[in-house]
């Protein structure tokens, strides 16, 4: 008996390709890229498979900018120490929804605005949730309500965090050993 044909079921479903998963695979692109010019090959199979590459991360480039226009000058914005915090704010405001790369590297920034980290606390993504509640600059009732959410366990992240209020930082603590104490505590 011949075997089912899923091709068809799996082209239907729609795969999310956000900026993280894109800009990874033309860094993945730019490694074989540099490691096909060092390999020693043919002349012109070395030049066909070098063309080739470099189409693969124009592909991903122009992918990038449908989702962000200018996505690259962006990102390196966004990861320079001295861009300002209303630079970062205007980064934000422009921020594509599908753009959780950017997301990340705006609630990364050391000079991330309180207000820009207040926004970033209801960020779909949760890397970016836990970088808002790592960030030193990060609002104190924001961090209240992250260590309150009982559907997220970011509170041991907000314990951690060096803004957090000494009488929050300790009940966080506290919960921290009474959870470390357990018997249900999950083995690694």
């Amino acid at each position: 008996m011949a075997e089912p044909d899923n091709r068809k079921k799996h082209r239907a479903r729609r795969v999310f390709r956000g900026t993280q998963a894109i800009f990874g695979e033309r860094r993945h692109l730019e490694d074989v890229l540099a490691s096909v010019r060092r390999a020693k090959l043919p002349a012109r199979r070395k030049a066909a498979e070098i063309r080739a590459l470099i189409g693969l991360m124009e592909a991903r480039r122009m992918e990038l900018n449908r989702i962000t226009p200018g996505f690259d000058t962006k990102l390196r914005a966004a990861r320079r120490r001295e861009t300002s915090p209303a630079q970062l704010l205007r980064l934000a405001a422009a921020l594509a929804p599908e753009d959780y790369l950017l997301a990340r590297a705006l609630s990364e920034h050391p000079a991330a605005p309180s207000e820009l980290l207040a926004a970033f606390s209801l960020h779909p993504y949760a890397a970016v949730r836990e970088n808002v509640a790592r960030h030193p600059r990060t609002p104190v009732s924001i961090l209240q309500k992250m260590a309150d959410d009982k559907h997220e366990p970011l509170w041991f992240l907000v314990a951690c965090n060096p803004s957090t209020p000494a009488d929050l930082r300790a009940r966080l603590r506290a919960r921290l050993r009474l959870a470390s104490s357990a018997e249900d505590w999950p083995t690694i």
